[in-house]
């Protein structure tokens, strides 16, 4: 019995299986010789060869393993069906998990799995898998089928890390890749159906940890400042506990020192990394204050910024400017003042509290 073409058994497989899969099982299942595989897939033998034998070397993992088997049935059962019209039975068909039920799970199992100390445990002969964290005391966050772990391994968005009766995974920089473009897939779906494309992409937003952070502005009116704390060094401390528990730095604190910064860039004080424009593209406009008397915003900014930093004084100031303003983590500063180690923080601490209360006194927090 000859097998069937390979544009008559393709269409039973999922889209998701990777190339190097689909040529394993057309020649281990088909019984299709290498050059003819090549000749199809259009390369060398030896390249056939080559991911013939690397298929071969992971099915020591137990769900390759299995799901070679079963993608295996698939193959006899199209081979069979379009070979022969009289079989006296037919295989077990397992069943396929389709494309959109992988890229549901992806999104919500592998962003459990980017956690840092999660991982994906697959116990033998056990129907379904299930996401732990902890790596003393593991608790399950998340539990998904069996068959979908599967897709997940053979897609390289897992690897495993430890076998046994219990095998587990951590997901891959592939799998990170994978969850930052099928979230950037949902988004972008979802816009086309609002027909709106103001909002900010997830693919650019998965590192951040944007929060509102309520403040008052010159005119004595309360807005928001949106913050992104994940680049920021307060963000570290403002996760840490102390002794008893409470938030090393508090929500005001943070506030203090992110209200700072966004006089800092007002005020155009950074360094500069590339040419400046601002003189030849101003050529010919009086730059002076106004006959009214008003300053422009980045003077202001200036102003509010030494102002800030002086009623903080030497030492103080210093390490706000630099953790607050230039985003040093407390280490490169501690280095740079000449500190002892792990002191940056208890001194950054009494910063922002001397900061906090120049900001109340001048009504703007």
């Amino acid at each position: 019995m000859h097998a069937a073409p390979r544009d008559r058994i393709e269409p039973d497989l999922p889209a998701w299986l990777p190339p190097i899969v689909l040529t394993y099982l057309d020649h281990t299942c088909s019984g299709r010789p290498l050059r003819q595989v090549a000749a199809a897939r259009g390369c060398a033998p030896s390249t056939i060869l080559r991911q013939v034998r690397r298929i071969e070397a992971r099915r020591d993992d137990p769900l390759i393993d299995d799901a070679m088997e079963r993608f295996a049935t698939l193959f006899t059962i199209s081979s069979t069906t379009e070979g022969s019209h009289h079989m006296s039975a037919v295989p077990k068909q397992y069943p396929v998990v389709d494309d959109d039920t992988v890229a549901r799970e992806g999104r919500r199992i592998l962003r459990r799995l980017c956690e840092g100390d999660s991982f994906l445990a697959v116990g033998q002969g056990m129907p379904q898998a299930v996401v732990l964290k902890g790596e003393t005391d593991p608790r399950p966050i998340a539990k998904l089928p069996r068959e979908v772990a599967q897709a997940f391994v053979l897609q390289d968005w897992v690897s495993c890390f430890r076998s046994g009766r219990i095998t587990r995974y951590r997901i891959t920089d592939a799998g990170r890749a994978a969850l930052r473009r099928l979230l950037n897939e949902k988004h972008d779906r979802r816009v086309a159906a609002r027909g709106d494309a103001a909002s900010p992409s997830p693919f650019l937003q998965q590192e951040a940890d944007v929060i509102p952070l309520p403040v008052r502005d010159a005119e004595g009116g309360t807005r928001t400042l949106t913050v992104n704390l994940a680049e920021s060094p307060l963000a570290v401390l403002a996760r840490r506990r102390d002794r008893g528990g409470a938030p090393f730095l508090s929500d005001m604190l943070v506030t203090a020192g992110e209200l700072l910064r966004e006089d800092f860039e007002q005020a155009q004080l950074g360094p500069r990394i590339g040419q400046n424009w601002e003189r030849f593209m101003t050529a010919g406009l009086d730059a002076s204050p106004a006959e009214d008397g008003e300053v422009p915003a980045h003077d202001a900014a200036r102003d509010r910024v030494g102002t800030a930093l002086a009623a903080l004084g030497p030492g103080l100031g210093d390490v706000a400017l630099r953790v607050c303003c230039y985003l040093e983590g407390l280490e490169t500063a501690e280095k740079r003042m000449g500190w002892a180690a792990r002191s940056g923080k208890i001194v950054l601490r009494i910063a922002l509290q001397r900061l906090h209360q120049h900001y109340t006194a001048q009504n703007r927090l």
